[in-house]
């Protein structure tokens, strides 16, 4: 297994943001929006540069298509966040509250997801690279045809995930606190399990191929 490359993070002084909306298509650059309600706002193919986002709220934000870079995001809350097709590259999630957020045919590379709990994560057809999962909960995660590349799992609940058609490649799942894969049982080539966890989804398995156990 190749390790997880890092986020390569070293944020300048940041200025505070001023409380402005959002704009489609805007550049935003060394901001720390601390505390800001962004619900309903669009920021569709925005561009965010050495950023920080606090305890911001994103009920409903559209970022479709925005490029995140070199940025933090801690304790953002949301439901409804759409980030599809939107670029991560080295950037830092932490403790999130989110529910239905969109990143499908995202692409995600040097990004790390630390503690807090994501609900209906759709990541459907995104490219996820260099991407490590601490600590969190992910309920009914869909990884339908991602292509997933040193990708870790660590101390995470993975509840009724789907990976469906998806593609990996040195993904470790052997950290997990707890694997409940709902559909794609059969899509784990490329990734590594324990044996604890083969017992766990031997039923799962047994059930890919035809097989009865009574």
């Amino acid at each position: 297994m190749r390790a997880v490359r890092r986020p390569e993070l070293r944020l300048p002084e940041l200025r505070p943001y001023d409380g402005a909306e959002l704009e489609p298509e805007g550049d935003y650059d060394g901001l720390e929006f601390a505390g800001t309600d962004c619900s309903g706002q669009s920021a569709r193919g925005a561009r965010f540069m050495d950023c920080a986002l606090r305890r911001c709220a994103l009920d409903e934000t559209v970022l479709s298509r925005a490029r995140i870079i070199g940025s933090v995001l801690s304790g953002v809350r949301g439901v409804g966040t759409d980030l599809s097709q939107a670029m991560l590259r080295d950037v830092e999630v932490s403790d999130a509250r989110l529910g239905g957020v969109q990143l499908h045919g995202a692409a995600l590379e040097r990004v790390v997801v630390r503690g807090g709990k994501i609900d209906f994560l759709n990541l459907r057809k995104a490219k996820l690279r260099d991407v490590a999962f601490e600590g969190c909960v992910l309920v009914e995660a869909d990884f339908g045809g991602a292509e997933l590349e040193r990708v870790t799992f660590d101390d995470c609940t993975l509840a009724r995930v789907d990976f469906s058609a998806a593609r990996m490649k040195d993904v470790d799942l052997r950290g997990a606190a707890a694997v409940d894969i709902a559909r794609g049982i059969d899509r784990l080539a490329g990734a590594v399990i324990s044996p604890a966890q083969l017992m766990d989804l031997a039923p799962a398995f047994a059930a890919q191929v035809g097989v009865r156990v009574e």
